[in-house]
């Protein structure tokens, strides 16, 4: 199996790759569009901005070949900044169109708390995860969480959040002092995370 690192030069890739080696997998981590043909599995990782890194993607050529991917039905993985491109568009910086894989948007998180107090931007830490309002621990099973324990806490680092607009591309949500984050996408073959 081949599993593909997308290197567009705006990612923590040295991380990705310590974590499948930990894990016991191989990989590849390619600055090539073409490599995406023959890969099994595909990993997006981001670091910055999103119309920094919607940008650096289109000028290496990296947009037509991840949406080739996108429509082969093999797992494809967005994290932190690349689960947040794979939305319609953002407003970091200004508006930015995205891969619209997920409709919905990214925007900022609110600079204060569910009772209206001013709160730290940007959201740093470990926050415990949990399932969609309305679910319970089973909607998990069948994705990158089963197994995973309601409540776990997963490490943020992020200004701004994505917001699916159809429910059922929300995977997990945290609450960063009462105010909701989109913790995980799915849709399909895709999955996104915030988390690092």
């Amino acid at each position: 199996m081949t599993t593909v690192i997308v290197d567009y030069r705006r990612g923590n890739v040295q991380s990705v790759c310590r974590a499948i080696e930990k894990c016991g997998g191989t990989f590849e981590l390619s600055p090539r569009p073409e490599d995406l043909a023959r890969a099994d599995r595909v990993i997006l990782p981001g670091v910055g901005a999103f119309g920094d890194c919607i940008g650096k993607l289109r000028s290496m050529g990296f947009v037509e070949p991840l949406q080739e991917f996108a429509k082969t039905g093999k797992p494809f993985l967005g994290i932190c900044v690349g689960m947040q491109i794979f939305h319609t568009g953002g407003e970091e910086f200004g508006a930015h169109d995205g891969l619209n894989y997920i409709p919905g948007k990214v925007t900022a998180i609110p600079k204060v708390d569910a009772n209206g107090k001013p709160h730290k931007i940007p959201h740093i830490g470990w926050t415990p995860l949990a399932v969609p309002q309305g679910q319970d621990a089973s909607y998990w099973d069948g994705t990158i969480l089963e197994g995973q324990e309601v409540g776990a806490p997963v490490y943020f680092v992020h200004s701004y959040t994505a917001s699916p607009d159809d429910p059922s591309h929300r995977l997990a949500d945290a609450h960063y002092n009462g105010v909701l984050i989109g913790a995980a996408v799915k849709r399909d073959n895709l999955t996104g995370v915030q988390f690092h």
